[in-house]
């Protein structure tokens, strides 16, 4: 890992302000999943997951692995389980983006976001 790395306050913002939201959404279609893998999502949620993943896409930019994050297709409709794997990588890559910049501070040693 690279310690002199830094992002900015606002992708941190909204990191902050989505990480919850994906997890709670993340949770919501592993059980939709797990009962109908199979299933189509209706128009609006995909909608909706889609509006998510943009602010998150914006946080993970500059990352690597955001050449492997896709939105979900509004024209063919995905199943549940296309949704859980798309999610479970957004999941990742923010798990990824938080141990990249989220470390103890080298004087103190309390972990902080970096930040420039």
């Amino acid at each position: 890992m690279n310690d002199d790395k830094t992002t900015t306050a606002a992708r941190v913002k909204i990191y902050v302000t989505t990480a919850p939201l994906l997890t709670a959404m993340f949770s919501q279609i592993r059980e939709l999943a797990k009962k109908k893998p199979e299933a189509t999502l209706n128009a609006n949620k995909v909608k909706m997951i889609n509006r998510l993943l943009v602010d998150i896409k914006e946080v993970l930019a500059d990352e690597p692995e955001s050449k492997y994050l896709d939105v979900l297709s509004d024209d063919d409709l995905p199943q549940n389980s296309d949704v859980l794997l798309v999610l479970s990588q957004y999941s990742a890559s923010l798990k990824m983006f938080e141990s990249r910049y989220y470390r103890p501070d080298e004087f103190d040693m309390e972990y902080d976001w970096h930040t420039s």
